[in-house]
């Protein structure tokens, strides 16, 4: 009897964290609900801050430090 109840309390201790799991996504699903409106205001926002930015006048190499010097002369 003695094994039973420690293998019963092994049990329900194991499976809270993922009951605590269950319940969390729950509730963040539940406070997704009223922001429906709030992601087209984003992006409107997005786009809008997008078209600001300047079109560089040069491609941007992350490499070109990484070269040497004489392999971009050999282009």
């Amino acid at each position: 009897m003695k094994a039973f109840t420690i293998a019963a309390v092994a049990l329900a201790l194991l499976t809270m964290p993922a009951t605590a799991q269950l319940n969390d996504k729950r509730h963040q699903h539940d406070a997704k609900k009223g922001d429906d409106k709030k992601p087209a205001v984003d992006d409107k926002a997005y786009k809008a801050a997008l078209e600001r930015i300047p079109e560089p006048k040069e491609k941007y190499d992350p490499w070109g430090v990484a070269r040497p010097a004489d392999a971009k002369k050999s282009k």
